[in-house]
């Protein structure tokens, strides 16, 4: 399987350019893309369970990948979910289909998004990985606009092998997230 363009600008670009500029003494020692995960919470599951299966087909939709439905932990009361009930929706996108997704994020969706002036570089968690939101799911070309019943949001986070937030925003950077200074 031929590797992506992305995955090909990461290993001819990218790597050489972070061992250059950040000092690392090899190729293994250099942050890279570990797992990219989208996460859909349906809060409307609990008293309707449609909504969670069109959260599940636009995610599957979005990805070319199954997504899986995503449990309550625990039970509250106050907004009358137990323990066990489905309330979103989650995918976890590894290797070449991960490349292909973060290829089409930054040059097709985030463009898309409206008054998008870059993203907040306060996301990260300080353990290298990055978190961002997006507010409706329509940005994605693969959606379609007519059978979409809710405009939902989703959390996106691209978990690296960076140790510190320096080394992950320089990894993301330099593989085409337009991240704020």
């Amino acid at each position: 399987m031929p590797l992506s363009r992305m995955h090909e600008r990461y290993q001819k670009e990218v790597l050489p350019w972070l061992q250059k500029e950040m000092g690392y003494a090899n190729r293994m020692a250099a942050p890279r893309l570990v797992k990219i995960v989208l996460n859909m919470g349906i809060g409307e599951a609990i008293t309707n369970i449609k909504a969670l299966d069109a959260a599940v087909a636009e995610l599957g939709q979005i990805t070319g990948q199954k997504a899986i439905v995503t449990r309550a932990k625990k039970s509250i009361a106050n907004f009358k979910l137990r323990k066990n009930m489905p309330i979103g929706a989650s995918v976890t996108l590894r290797g070449e289909r991960m490349y292909e997704f973060l290829d089409r994020l930054v040059n097709i969706v985030l463009p898309r998004v409206r008054d998008f002036k870059g993203l907040s570089s306060k996301s990260f968690d300080g353990r290298g990985n990055y978190t961002l939101g997006l507010r409706d799911q329509l940005v994605f070309p693969e959606v379609d606009y007519a059978r979409v019943d809710k405009v939902r949001g989703m959390n996106i986070t691209f978990v690296t092998t960076a140790r510190t937030d320096e080394a992950a925003r320089a990894l993301l950077k330099q593989l085409g997230l337009p991240l704020q200074d």
